[in-house]
């Protein structure tokens, strides 16, 4: 527990400062209580002094220091020598108490604001953090891990946290100064009385250690299940073409039921655990007073003001114990929680930026791929490939699905580092270069359009951000996107909706292709490119394809065989191997895998 608290320390160690005006508040706060106990107690006695002949006396003060004492007896002989005598004395002290409890409610409101003002952007800063590092992890790290899981653990996990830096970190401050501060008051003025009524204090600490353990295990299966409910959302919104497309409203819906059902139960399991605990200390505090009671029959020269002093205290430090003992839940719950975040904020990037990287020039440099073999797991994607592409070739991947076409392009991206051999662009490793300056000389169209839910404008512009509206356009034009884009009610500064929702599969690929026209990069990759356009628009813009592609290295995978005819090099592969190499005619001539991939595509 001691490991999990630093680490939120160091969270939190920006705004040291508030934090540490929040924690002495919280102190000052804690230390008015028994000041508190001690003035009601003192005025009690100083404005009913009658009572000692009645056989109560007042408000012991042998024990207190002798500057205390001395003030008691000067107010207290004032107020028996007559209101008239010393008037300002009567209302010193009725101003006493609210005066105390306003101190008390504002050093309070202090602590939990700054407290919670710090929590707040100390969360802020580790989502930010959280959600940069899962950025920057490889490819790999999401193929086993659901967006669901990761939207989860970014947005519940370290709510789970916030807790313990405001309300949680309050109570850990001003509650045990609460505590401490009361029990010393009452040792001080009473230690028999105090003894006897904090025998029971142990038997507190028994539901709050049992319950702990029970809120740890439901906590970690609640963060489990609120994972699976954000993934189940988010695979049905995303896919809600298919889902009613194939009617499977209520399947979804059953599933997401199920899954909240259990999550509700964890829940309950965690409130049972914070609630219990609060009626039996309540339960042992109430033994402590019979036990006190007991005791004063039996020792008549008790004064009524003792017993109402100490009981007055306990029912003080009620509040605190229930506080603390919900913070044990608290902490245990944000524990759990926080080991999910802590781990993704551990997970190392499989493929690492160079130590010493060296500035990449990409242009008029040749690609080799150097006795490259990759796997997924056990699957095998590429086995010893190797390949030169020369700087301003065209080179064309074809093959059956999963023969390793798209893993090439991948490693070319850094995506993955191949497990044995290397990439190489101009002779040296691309492991030698850093992933950004690698990427930032290379641009990509992939068969799987990705737009995101902005302006088509801005969609175009992330090709390079900062490009003019001019070259924005022109790029549209280049890509055959300009004519429809301008029909468009509010042409460039269209909002396409999530992942271009608002626009045609044609429409969308050609806004990816003038993405890729702007960053004007040396080394192109199309993924199947014009895969998503009718024939019309294929035409259009392998046109413009074309006119991108001059003076350019380009790796393109192609279905379409139609478009890659004039390739300088056309590459075949077959589970993970190149089986044959050639341009288009010699490959026909050859009879092998591509003469027979060609005559399924145009047979007719």
């Amino acid at each position: 527990m001691l490991t999990f608290l630093l680490k939120v320390w160091n969270l939190a160690k920006p705004y040291r400062a508030r934090l540490f005006l929040g924690v002495v508040t919280g102190v000052i706060s804690g230390l008015i209580s028994p000041l508190m106990i001690g003035t009601v107690m003192f005025v009690y006695g100083a404005i009913f002094p009658s009572l000692d002949e009645k056989g109560v006396a007042r408000p012991p003060m042998n024990h207190m220091p002798a500057f205390v004492q001395t003030l008691f007896t000067q107010v207290r002989v004032a107020l028996e020598g007559g209101v008239h005598a010393h008037p300002w004395t009567i209302w010193m002290l009725i101003a006493a108490i609210p005066f105390i409890m306003l101190l008390r409610g504002l050093f309070g409101y202090l602590n939990v604001y700054c407290l919670q003002w710090v929590s707040s952007r100390t969360i802020a800063d580790l989502r930010t953090r959280l959600f940069a590092h899962l950025l920057n992890l490889s490819a790999g790290f999401y193929n086993e891990n659901s967006s669901g899981k990761l939207i989860s653990r970014v947005m519940n996990d370290t709510g789970a946290l916030q807790s313990i830096l405001s309300s949680a970190t309050s109570v850990i401050v001003r509650d045990p100064i609460t505590l401490i501060s009361v029990l010393i008051f009452l040792f001080y003025q009473q230690p028999k009385l105090t003894l006897i009524s904090m025998i029971v204090l142990p038997l507190c600490m028994i539901p709050i250690s049992v319950f702990s353990r029970k809120v740890r295990h439901a906590s970690s299966e609640m963060q489990t299940q609120s994972a699976g409910l954000t993934q189940i959302m988010s695979e049905a919104f995303t896919g809600q073409r298919v889902v009613k497309a194939y009617n499977l409203e209520n399947i979804v819906a059953e599933e997401f039921r199920a899954t909240a059902r259990k999550s509700v139960g964890n829940y309950m399991r965690i409130v049972r655990a914070g609630e219990l605990p609060g009626p039996l200390i309540e339960f042992f505090g109430s033994v402590g007073v019979a036990l006190l009671l007991v005791y004063l029959i039996g020792h008549s020269e008790s004064r009524p003001t003792d017993f109402l002093q100490l009981v007055g205290s306990i029912f003080l430090m009620y509040q605190p114990m229930k506080n603390l003992t919900r913070l044990q839940n608290q902490l245990v719950q944000a524990r759990a929680a926080s080991e999910r975040a802590f781990a993704l904020l551990a997970t190392q990037n499989t493929v690492p930026e160079p130590a010493q990287p060296r500035l990449l020039r990409a242009d008029n440099a040749d690609i080799q791929f150097d006795h490259v073999s990759f796997s997924y797991g056990e699957k095998v994607a590429l086995h010893e490939i190797n390949l030169k592409i020369k700087s301003g070739q065209l080179v064309a991947l074809v093959g059956a699905s999963g023969s390793g076409k798209t893993t090439l392009s991948n490693l070319l991206l850094r995506f993955y580092d191949p497990q044995r051999g290397a990439v190489r662009i101009g002779g040296a490793d691309i492991r030698e270069f850093t992933t950004r300056d690698l990427r930032n000389q290379i641009a990509v169209v992939t068969q799987e359009t990705i737009l995101f839910n902005d302006t088509i404008r801005w969609n175009i512009e992330l090709g390079r951000i900062g490009a003019t509206n001019d070259e924005i356009i022109a790029a549209a034009k280049h890509a055959h996107a300009h004519q429809f884009i301008l029909e468009k009610p509010d042409g460039y500064e269209t909002v396409v909706g999530e992942k271009g929702v608002m626009l045609s599969g044609g429409q969308r690929q050609r806004i990816a292709i003038a993405r890729a026209v702007l960053r004007n990069a040396p080394i192109l990759i199309l993924d199947e490119a014009t895969n998503a356009l009718d024939t019309e628009s294929e035409r259009a813009v392998q046109t413009a394809l074309d006119e991108l592609m001059k003076g350019r290295t380009t790796l393109c995978i192609a279905h379409r065989l139609s478009t890659i005819f004039h390739a300088d090099l056309i590459v075949v592969m077959d589970q993970g191997r190149i089986v044959e190499t050639g341009r288009h005619d010699e490959l026909i001539r050859h009879g092998g895998v591509y003469q027979k991939l060609y005559e399924l595509q145009f047979r007719e």
